[in-house]
């Protein structure tokens, strides 16, 4: 099928769901109803609680979930021979009625508890000891991503190496240009929001002048781009950069980057469909797996390997840990949320398609990193030749592809601190950083609780969390089928319909078991061969532990909506 058709089609259906799902869920859950301000507003305090206009929302909100995952995970689920009609369906159906639910969810039960995040509202709803469960997990699943950002990060920046351990300058050129262009990109974020917040620039001069200032950027990161850096030197410079923007004002940093880095992003996006529109390319060169061969299920692997562009865990982080904090009205949250969902939902179908060119051009062949087959399906459409235009084409694209990165890494990292500092307050008391003594007041300190966030992500992304990394998709999805069953206990016990979030919540919790349980076991019997080193010892563990939690957690959810509605019937 041409590439064209898959496009169209799938976009239609989003957009469609967004009009009539995305309504239907606003009624049932009376969004806008509530005459009070929004936490932006009603706690304001200018460092984590800020409102911003709905576009320099969508701007961090989007480039906050999207990171690494609607690239990565499409293209992993077409390596394995999954097909791309399975992973289309996947992507759309899941963005619909499971990740755009799931992230409007998360979002929407944020505001109505004061923009806490997804566990204390599990603590109002559930009990305090899930609560510290779920904190203890999510903690260690954003370090996890710190790490894997970081390192993706400081791959995508880091200089190359001859044999006799001189720079390989032309191998490394493409590295450098992202690494300045990335570099200048935050300088301008730091001068946007303080002419924004502080000079009351307006803005849409702001963004004009904005978006002159990326491209002026560009054009400098591309013919001057003097830094050459070691990977490990690159992954202590995202170390610090990340410290600073976990605590510092949102307005200064956050918001303005994430802002500005989105017109990136939606440059990305046109580029793609426009490359899309002009190779029209054949889906039937993506390799299918003979059902005789096959060693992979699609049930429940396709479901873990495609998360970011059909249903993420993470997201119900952002939405409920730094997007409900910023929201400046009740009604912003189905396009930012919702929408911001189906658009990463559009992005993963052109990866699908952007595979499918690069496969045309390969002779079928995907081999290569998600980075090459990314920006050179999308880049090769355009220019077949390789030319000039290829290289410039493939730069920016990868320039984009970091800076998804880099967003989702500042914005893990402020909401694992947000995490670390939950876990030590009983949000149910009133407690806050500023009113507890002693070790609470020490370990709830921002700037401790971002120091060892920091050191424990990076010190992992230097030394091996690829070994745990198998971990991360059954994890994520845990994360998922948890903050859906979290809103779905949430608008139990308010009165208002919750049965949108069943299905998606018990497909998430079985997918989420079984790949627990295959992972284990398939570590299991590498720990019985010998000679293991101590990465299938800690996903066996952690696995078996995670099953546990996600059983414990799904008897005591279910437990408190089958109460609440026994209360109501009465």
């Amino acid at each position: 099928m041409n590439g064209v058709i898959v496009l169209v089609a799938g976009v239609a259906a989003l957009a469609c769901g967004y009009v009539f799902y995305g309504n239907w869920l606003c009624k049932q859950w009376g969004v806008g109803e509530s005459k009070e301000e929004t936490p932006a507003h009603t706690m304001q305090d200018g460092v984590d609680y800020v409102p911003a206009p709905a576009p320099v929302l969508m701007g961090h909100h989007f480039s906050s979930i999207a990171g690494a995952g609607p690239i990565t995970g499409p293209i992993s689920a077409l390596k394995l021979g999954f097909g791309w009609m399975p992973c289309l369906l996947w992507i759309v159906i899941g963005g619909i009625f499971f990740g755009g639910v799931h992230d409007f969810g998360a979002l929407f039960a944020s505001l109505r508890h004061g923009g806490r995040s997804i566990g204390e509202i599990i603590s109002a709803n559930m009990s305090k000891r899930a609560k510290m469960l779920f904190l203890i997990f999510a903690y260690l699943t954003l370090i996890l991503v710190v790490a894997a950002f970081a390192s993706i990060v400081a791959g995508t920046f880091s200089a190359t190496y001859t044999e006799t351990g001189a720079v390989d300058y032309a191998a490394s050129e493409s590295n450098a240009r992202v690494a300045m262009v990335s570099l200048l990109f935050i300088a301008i974020a730091i001068v946007f929001g303080f002419c924004v917040y502080r000079r009351n620039v307006p803005m849409k001069t702001a963004s004009v002048i904005g978006i002159l200032a990326i491209v002026a950027i560009i054009a400098i990161g591309m013919n001057f781009h003097p830094i050459y850096l070691s990977n490990s030197i690159w992954m202590w410079i995202c170390g610090l950069y990340i410290a600073i923007a976990s605590v510092t004002p949102v307005w200064i940093l956050l918001q303005p980057r994430d802002y500005l880095s989105s017109f990136l992003l939606y440059a990305m996006l046109a580029l793609a469909v426009v490359s899309v529109f002009v190779g029209h390319p054949s889906m039937a060169s993506l390799p299918v797996m003979e059902a005789e061969s096959c060693k992979t299920p699609v049930f429940p692997v396709l479901f873990t390997t495609i998360a970011c562009g059909a249903i993420s865990g993470f997201h119900s982080l952002v939405s409920s840990g730094t997007t409900s904090k910023q929201l400046d009205k009740e009604t912003d949250a189905k396009p930012i949320a919702y929408g911001g969902m189906l658009l990463e939902c559009v992005l993963a179908v052109l990866v699908l398609c952007a595979v499918a060119g690069y496969a045309n051009a390969n002779g079928g062949d995907i081999s290569v990193g998600p980075t090459a087959i990314f920006g050179g399906g999308i880049a090769g459409m355009i220019d077949p030749s390789h030319g000039a235009v290829y290289s410039v084409l493939f730069t920016l694209l990868v320039l984009t592809y970091s800076s998804f990165c880099l967003t989702s890494l500042d914005t893990a990292t402020r909401l694992a601190r947000f995490m670390f500092q939950e876990f030590w307050l009983d949000g149910s008391k009133g407690e806050t950083p500023e009113n507890v003594t002693g070790v609470k007041k020490v370990m709830s300190n921002m700037y401790v609780a971002t120091g060892i966030t920091v050191v424990l992500g990076v010190l992992l992304g230097m030394n091996g969390y690829g070994k745990i990394w198998a971990l991360f998709g059954s994890a994520n999805q845990l994360l998922a089928a948890l903050g859906l069953l979290a809103v779905a206990t949430w608008l139990s016990n308010i009165g208002k319909n919750n049965k949108m979030f069943l299905i998606p919540m018990c497909f998430m919790l079985v997918v989420t078991v079984l790949s627990l349980i295959m992972n284990t076991r398939t570590q299991l019997g590498l720990i019985a061969l010998g000679g293991a080193d101590w990465g299938p010892y800690v996903q066996a563990i952690i696995g078996s532990l995670l099953v546990i939690l996600a059983i414990v957690l799904a008897i005591e959810g279910i437990s408190t909506i089958t109460k609440s509605k026994k209360t109501a019937a009465n």
